[in-house]
């Protein structure tokens, strides 16, 4: 190919791209492959050669049109019509104590003329850490119930999805709504009899991890899947969750949470299989969190801050993290930890909880956390998300530069919950790194997610932020998300183009480019 440059035009498909991108697809290959002297002329300043954004631009156009189609694909099937239900959340409102956000309105009008449709809704909601996505969800789910089918939640771990039932249970005492539960780590006889009664439709709603989606699950008549935190999950588990519901040739809807921030024009690439929607508002009263750094040579002074708040009524957590990714690590570093604060603090209640923990056994100290039992809650990062106790007004998360801005970002949102005044203490190993440095300055800036999801995405790239070696997508050749994101609107434009006028152009492009992964909209 170096001796035939000539012989790469007999390879390229036909060139559909729009104008702006002069350069031809020969040409650009024969570039990338013996780039003249000097390179090629710079179009602007810092734009970059041209040869790599002509093709990074027909990659990133052939990732679209590839979930644009899968988009196509679904939509073309059906899926049940709820009519316009409304009365259990009608009554749900009634008892909630507290008023939902003008967003949380917003967002579950969008949801409900997706369910009155024929077609599977395909919705990705994005809320920050706080915005009420559990009460949207809810409100989806009740819709469901309300039209005689089932409705599944699934959420990446046992803790998240623990938080989820409990609120479900709390919010439908009044409703008398049985709420299923279903995970790995089941006793065979407890797992049995849901299953029976997910079969046979005595369980309107169930709440579980991945188990959900495993063989011997099957429903009734599941209208409706829920999937908080979708990134964790792949493309496959998601639409493997929705072939549960098949009934003859009725899908059910579904609806991903995330309270990952990921920049609009992101999202917008990243889930264009998906309609979006933005709980942009928090909960009246919502305190604003205070976050200092401090290394961990002042640990002491770290010890009796926590020992202040305790004393002034309030509760704190803290947060052990390893380098390592092994959770036997993990929860060893924490218990070590535990003791070790039980000893410096004698006058508190320390609890423990950590993802080697018992279902049972989590759910009694997270109890007794929440009941004021436990002064001090020393954790793992699986209280990253879902939980929730407005009394917790300290966090103190130690190796604080060995995790991500958006993790970080994740665990602070633990505390500011309640009316009072809640501080966040990032403890780090000096010197940190420069990428250390610069989250942990992000964090003690701003508490605005959005804010955080773009520093998080200069820091990181986008491969990280939306987790591809999960979904199995956005692994590009050429085309780089954060280098070439100033593409991205004229990849949609042009991706609209293609299908509406070069039908034609659009398999092949997508078989140069993402090749057997298509294979995902099949799923």
């Amino acid at each position: 190919m170096e001796d035939n440059p000539e012989a790469l035009t007999d390879l390229v498909p036909p060139d559909c791209l729009p104008e702006s991108l002069r350069l031809g697809l020969a040409e650009a290959l024969v570039s990338v492959h013996r780039p003249p002297a000097g390179g090629l002329p710079q179009r602007r300043p810092g734009e970059g050669d041209p040869a790599r954004l002509r093709l990074a631009f027909e990659e990133l156009l052939a990732h679209q049109l590839a979930l644009v189609r899968l988009r196509e694909q679904l939509r073309r099937r059906n899926a049940p019509a709820m009519g316009t239900p409304g009365r259990l959340w009608r009554r749900l409102e009634a008892d909630l104590g507290f008023e939902p956000t003008s967003a949380q309105r917003r967002v579950i009008g969008q949801i409900r003329e997706d369910l009155r449709r024929g077609r599977p809704m395909l919705r990705l909601v994005q809320g920050d850490v706080g915005s009420g996505k559990t009460l949207v969800a809810l409100a989806a789910c009740l819709d469901c119930v309300e039209a005689g089918l089932q409705a599944a939640l699934m959420a990446p771990t046992e803790l998240l999805a623990e938080q989820h039932l409990h609120s479900f249970l709390d919010w439908l005492g009044p409703l008398d709504i049985e709420v299923a539960w279903l995970t790995g780590r089941q006793k065979a006889s407890e797992r049995k009899a849901t299953l029976r009664r997910l079969a046979a439709g005595e369980a309107p709603l169930v709440v579980g991890t991945h188990a959900l989606f495993q063989g011997d699950v099957a429903f009734q008549a599941l209208g409706l899947v829920v999937v908080d935190e979708q990134h964790r999950f792949g493309v496959h588990q998601r639409l493997a969750l929705g072939e549960k519901g098949r009934r003859g040739d009725l899908l059910p809807h579904q609806l991903i949470m995330t309270a990952t921030p990921i920049p609009r024009t992101l999202a917008m690439t990243a889930y264009a299989d998906l309609d979006y929607s933005v709980i942009d508002e928090l909960p009246p009263g919502r305190s604003p969190v205070t976050t200092v750094a401090v290394a961990d040579t002042r640990r002491a002074e770290v010890i009796d801050r926590v020992a202040q708040a305790c004393a002034s009524g309030r509760q704190a957590y803290w947060v052990c993290t390893l380098v390592e990714e092994s959770e036997a690590l993990q929860c060893q570093a924490a218990e070590v930890t535990a003791a070790a604060l039980s000893a410096a603090l004698p006058q508190l209640s320390v609890g423990l909880v950590h993802g080697r923990l018992p279902a049972a056994a989590k759910e009694v100290v997270m109890g007794r956390f929440k009941a004021r039992e436990i002064d001090l809650l020393v954790a793992t990062t699986v209280i990253e998300v879902g939980v929730d106790v407005p009394n917790a007004s300290l966090m103190v998360i130690e190796n604080a530069e060995r995790l991500g801005l958006a993790q970080l970002h994740q665990l602070r949102g633990r505390v500011g919950r309640g009316t009072v005044h809640s501080s966040c203490v990032l403890m780090y190993r000096p010197p940190p790194t420069e990428t250390a440095r610069q989250s942990i300055d992000a964090l003690r800036r701003t508490g605005d997610g959005f804010e955080i999801a773009r520093i998080d995405l200069d820091l990181r790239g986008p491969g990280e932020v939306l987790g591809t070696r999960q979904t199995g997508m956005l692994q590009f050749r050429i085309a780089d998300l954060l280098r070439n994101q100033d593409l991205l609107p004229g990849v949609q434009r042009a991706a609209r183009e293609m299908i509406s006028h070069h039908p034609g152009a659009v398999d092949p492009l997508m078989r140069r480019w993402v090749g057997e992964s298509l294979r995902f909209g099949q799923a």
